[in-house]
């Protein structure tokens, strides 16, 4: 077990520096939880996103889900595409019919604002208006 942390740490460090890379998984609940969890393998995104999480800024998770599902198809399109895959690297596993709940949904939400107007990469031409970063 020890062996197999210390390999997910090796490997975490070194995505973490190759530089910014389109990766986010969600992680399904573990036998013991009943929360997903969203990964991401961006440095820079897990302090820009503590500083943007403000109770006061919070939205319903079904604002957040139908954005997500907006960006998840459009994310996942990108991936397919030969000259976009450089950043676009993986899938991102978010099926409609699951309820992720609002937690991860609220990240995943501004993991794409993150990536649009920090990493200033486009995904959606006409995404939401009127969110404060």
């Amino acid at each position: 077990m020890k062996k197999a942390l210390c390999l997910f740490a090796i490997v975490a460090s070194l995505a973490a520096c190759s530089g910014p890379k389109g990766m986010v998984k969600i992680e399904p609940p573990q036998e013991d939880s009943v929360e997903y969890e969203l990964i991401v393998f961006d440095s820079g995104f897990e302090t820009w996103y503590m500083l943007q999480n403000s109770p006061a800024r919070y939205r319903s998770q079904q604002y957040y889900e139908n954005w997500n599902r907006q960006y998840v198809s459009e994310w996942n399109y990108l991936a397919t595409q030969p000259r976009r895959r450089s950043f676009f690297e993986s899938i991102i596993g978010y099926e409609p019919g699951v309820d992720y709940g609002f937690e991860l949904n609220h990240k995943l939400f501004y993991y794409f604002q993150y990536v649009e107007h920090v990493l200033r990469i486009p995904i959606l031409p006409n995404g939401p208006s009127g969110v404060i970063y």
